[in-house]
């Protein structure tokens, strides 16, 4: 098979999986190395870096020749899909090609399992080797450790990588039983806790040996397929939070799941994707993250699903009046984060700002803070900012045109998934 059917084929399959935004890593130019990497440069496939930048990284799979039959997977097994498979030195001189080229500024590199977890991670530890040692490539590298893979390679590939990540994809054990017979719930988190115990003791060995070794110095990631099943908002938040404060995840991703294949206990074929739901989940995720909340303060057993109309955010401060109005010009940087339109950034100007006076409605639009959803729940020096007190149903409506005004598209349509609630 040509390279070029190759690169087709696998660069295709490679597109369902989107934990791969950000490299959070920084390691400068040297002598006799080709690329480099920074927070500057974290990104890819079209997706934005920290300070604005659209970057591109040649996001592939090494093989989608898979051994398992997943059924929610285009690639499984039993699919009747064009296969290839790259040659590890293949792979390692396409990407720095591209490189040279100024096409790529790194790999995302994953792949269906060939054989078994430890043939295929052998091949892409291989694949990264030469690309490290024989092109002295020196620039971002996100590859994924493959569930069941060995100790000792998942090791080998952290050492190589920038980045690692261990695609949870399902988000419960019965759900992975139905769909997944070829993978367990301890086979997925036994590659993540090493990851994290590893990454600890890398950051460790830096302090004392300026030369040690870095294993995966920009974390680890997993991903989540939202849809498939029918576990509600409120499992995966609970979920997600776990992961994080367990495994100390650097990003959960979720993927709105796409009808691919036919099946009894899926989506029917076109079926339209539940992209709004992963903007919500990708709002909430940020308000876990950033912003103090927690998985339970968001969703209850009562309510275990977010509302479609509104940012998660809007929907909390609608169901807890009593922590409103917040008073801009005392209220301590946690208060004014749970006010729905400030942000992180907004928050801290305002800390700044009110230090030479106190500050009126009209400059907090100056300090970036959304005025047409924050006006209903703050106070400045006692004062609305909204001249009418209105009643909750006249705020939500009010919320709610907003929303439609900065989602316009219908739930099916293209979403802005990374933008954080505010």
């Amino acid at each position: 098979m040509e390279l070029l059917d190759k690169l087709t084929i696998l660069a295709d399959a490679a597109k369902y999986d989107a934990a791969c935004t950000s490299s959070g890593v920084r390691r400068g130019a040297h002598d006799g190395m080709i690329g480099c990497t920074s927070s500057a440069l974290a990104g890819c496939c079209h997706s934005f870096s920290a300070d604005g930048r659209c970057v591109t990284l040649l996001k592939v799979l090494l093989s989608n020749d898979c051994s398992y039959d997943c059924k929610y997977c285009v690639n499984r097994r039993g699919n009747d899909v064009p296969r290839a498979t790259f040659e590890p030195r293949e792979l390692a001189e396409l990407t720095i090609g591209f490189y040279r080229r100024n096409y790529i500024e790194g790999l995302f590199l994953s792949s269906a399992v060939l054989g078994s977890p430890d043939r295929t991670t052998e091949r892409m530890v291989e694949a990264l080797r030469v690309l490290r040692e024989e092109y002295r490539f020196n620039g971002y590298v996100h590859a994924k450790a493959i569930p069941g893979t060995s100790s000792e390679l998942v090791t080998r590939l952290g050492l190589l990588a920038d980045r690692l990540s261990v695609n949870i994809e399902l988000p419960s054990e019965g759900s992975l039983r139905a769909l997944a017979p070829n993978k367990t719930k301890q086979a997925i988190l036994a590659p993540m806790r090493q990851i994290r115990d590893e990454v600890v003791e890398s950051k460790t060995e830096l302090v004392k040996y300026k030369s040690a070794p870095r294993f995966a110095p920009a974390g680890q990631a997993t991903q989540l397929i939202v849809g498939a099943t029918a576990e509600s908002d409120r499992h995966i938040l609970n979920l997600t939070e776990s992961l994080y404060k367990q495994y100390r995840l650097k990003r959960v991703f979720y993927s709105a799941y796409v009808p691919v294949v036919e099946n009894t206990l899926l989506p029917a074929l076109g079926t339209k994707p539940p992209l709004l739901r992963e903007h919500r989940l990708y709002q909430a995720d940020w308000l876990l993250r950033f912003y103090g909340f927690c998985a339970a303060e968001l969703l209850s057993e009562d309510e275990p699903n977010f509302d479609p109309r509104l940012d998660p955010k809007c929907c909390w401060a609608l169901r807890h009046p009593e922590y409103f109005p917040v008073e801009v010009n005392r209220a301590d940087y946690e208060a004014l984060l749970r006010v729905p339109g400030v942000g992180v950034v907004s928050a801290r100007r305002i800390l700044v700002a009110r230090r030479t006076g106190p500050l009126r409605a009209d400059d907090l639009k100056k300090l970036g803070v959304v005025m047409k959803r924050a006006q209903y729940f703050l106070t400045c020096s006692g004062r609305l900012a909204t001249p009418l007190r209105l009643s909750r149903a006249g705020v939500l409506a009010s919320l709610l045109a907003v929303e439609r005004a900065a989602l316009p598209m219908e739930a099916g349509e293209q979403l802005s998934l990374f933008a954080p609630a505010r």
